[in-house]
């Protein structure tokens, strides 16, 4: 699978104090933890301390999420990992797709709303089209909803059509085209 989403966890108070752990926790892939505790255990076993110094923990970096959407600095590592693994997209090839481009287009915290909102059914509204431009996208709709054949077809003006889905929620991103309802 290639739904990996890794973290580097900090914490403020070695941050501030310019100490060894500055540099935050190793890469940690979250698949391969079941809950919070389990990361806990690893931030203590590479030296955190987490009842004094290292209380404080913030996304030093991450990796499988589009960055753009969100001020990592203001994420607590704790929620977003409750979020990620309540989505569903460490297990879930499809979804993660959706996640990365819905990413590309919308913010982080519209995303979280969603899961917040749907847990993992957040997706439920939104459909990717995977490695489609909006050409192609336009071609399949109106071959599937409006059956144009013939000679007619010939003057049906795709790329005006694409063009319009922009409108109605479709969106291009480098994934193919999503659509969210």
């Amino acid at each position: 699978m290639d739904n990996k989403i890794s973290m580097v966890i900090g914490s403020w108070g070695s941050y501030n104090a310019c100490n060894e752990r500055a540099l935050g926790s190793k890469w940690l892939d979250l698949s391969d933890y079941e809950c919070w505790d389990e990361i806990v255990e690893e931030l203590e076993e590479q030296g955190f301390e987490l009842n004094g110094i290292d209380e404080e923990l913030f996304v030093q970096d991450i990796e499988g999420i589009p960055t753009d959407g969100a001020d990592w600095d203001y994420v607590n590592p704790k929620e977003l990992f409750k979020t990620i693994k309540t989505s569903g997209v460490l297990d879930d090839e499809y979804k993660f797709e959706i996640m990365q481009a819905f990413l590309e287009v919308r913010s982080f915290n519209e995303w979280e709303e969603l899961i917040e909102k749907y847990d993992d059914s957040w997706d439920m509204d939104i459909y990717l089209y995977s490695n489609q431009s909006m050409i192609d996208v336009a071609y399949n709709l109106v071959e599937e909803l409006y059956n144009i054949e013939g000679p007619l077809a010939n003057y049906f003006d795709y790329e005006a059509f694409a063009s319009d889905l922009s409108y109605v929620g479709y969106t291009e991103t480098s994934y193919g085209v999503i659509e969210i309802r």
